[in-house]
Formats: C-alpha cells, sequence, structure tokens
C-alpha cells in the first residue's frame, strides 16, 4: 500500500498556511466508528494545532460513509465554511458491497469538489481488512486523519488567494476603465 514508507501524520508545519481565520466542517461516518473516531481526532488535533479556534469547527455525524455526501453538501450550504473533511471507513467483506459503496462515495465527494467552490476532503479509509484501518487511523503509519486535516487548511488557503486573485484582477479592471457599470434607475413599467 502507498503508506506503508510514509508516516501519515508527518507534515512540515512550516508549508502549512496560516489557518486561524478559517471555518471547517468535519463530517464523520458512525459506522466503524473506532476508526473514524481515531481519524476525526487525528484532523481536529491538527487544525488546533494550526492555530484554527476551536469554535471555527463544526462536527456533524452521518450514520455510514455513503452518507457522508449528503452531510457534506448539507454541511457546505448551510455552514460557511471554507473547507469540509469527511470521514469514514469501508472494510471489505465478502460482498460487492464494499466496492459499490467505495465508488459511490469517491464519486460522491469528486461531484461536491466540481459542483461547488468550498473543498471537500476526502477521508475514507478504503481498508482489506480492520488492521488496516487500525494502521491508518492512528497506529503505525500515523493517522488519515491529520494528512486530510493539513490538506484542508492547503486547501483552504488556495480557495481564498484564489478569490483574493480573482478581486485583484476586478479592480484592475475599473480602475482602468476596461469594465465599467453603469448605475442606472430601476423603471417599473405598468
Amino acid at each position: 500500500m502507498a503508506t506503508v514508507n510514509k508516516n501519515l501524520s508527518d507534515y512540515n508545519k512550516n508549508t502549512v498556511p496560516n489557518a486561524k481565520d478559517f471555518r471547517f466542517g468535519i463530517v464523520v461516518s458512525e459506522w466503524n466508528d473506532t476508526i473514524t473516531e481515531g481519524l476525526f481526532n487525528g484532523a481536529i488535533t491538527a487544525l488546533l494545532e494550526n492555530e484554527v479556534p476551536s469554535h471555527h469547527i463544526i462536527r456533524w455525524n452521518v450514520p455510514g460513509s455513503f452518507e457522508l455526501i449528503y452531510g457534506s453538501k448539507k454541511m457546505l450550504q448551510t455552514q460557511n465554511v471554507d473547507a469540509v473533511i469527511a470521514i469514514g471507513c469501508v472494510i471489505q467483506g465478502q460482498t460487492k458491497h464494499f466496492d459499490f459503496v467505495c465508488e459511490g462515495v469517491t464519486q460522491g465527494i469528486k461531484d461536491l469538489n466540481v459542483q461547488t467552490d468550498v473543498p471537500v476532503i476526502f477521508c475514507v479509509l478504503t481498508d482489506d481488512n480492520i488492521q488496516q484501518s487500525i494502521d491508518r487511523s492512528g497506529g503505525i503509519h500515523g493517522n488519515k486523519g491529520t494528512e486530510a486535516a493539513i490538506a484542508a487548511i492547503k486547501m483552504a488557503y488556495i480557495r481564498q488567494q484564489a478569490s483574493l486573485s480573482h478581486q485583484i484582477d476586478d479592480q484592475h479592471l475599473l480602475s482602468a476603465g476596461a469594465l465599467r457599470i453603469e448605475n442606472l434607475p430601476l423603471q417599473i413599467e405598468e
């Protein structure tokens, strides 16, 4: 697996943007809760270590990983967050259910990233067995939740910078006279 030679909890704090003004949503699956709580703990610890105030972190629980899509969508629509972290764990069983859930969650979170302006971070373990999940939720390979929180901070920063760049471009066009918006009175015809 890709994490065998990497500790998911390792990051260089000097490469993490200032996060004190960002707001984060965390949507956590209750299925495989021992694992998802470990992932949540990794995420919240990393956010707090990077100066995100605790009152800027909103947690919602959903029943399972498939419901992360809807929970994340509603978080985006109602909570004015700069990024959402979707936390879940799907472990291979004896049926194809694993494949369908993994594919659905992956595509659903991808769709949210394409359709909205707020990044949704994929923190869903899709492991062959429980030991692999333990190893990646605070075990020997570190914590995927930590990695997801750092990704959320970096993506919130990219979103902020892109917005500022867009505003500067718009201001430049206005000051150069290239774009003029006229303030005309509204006329209502009867």
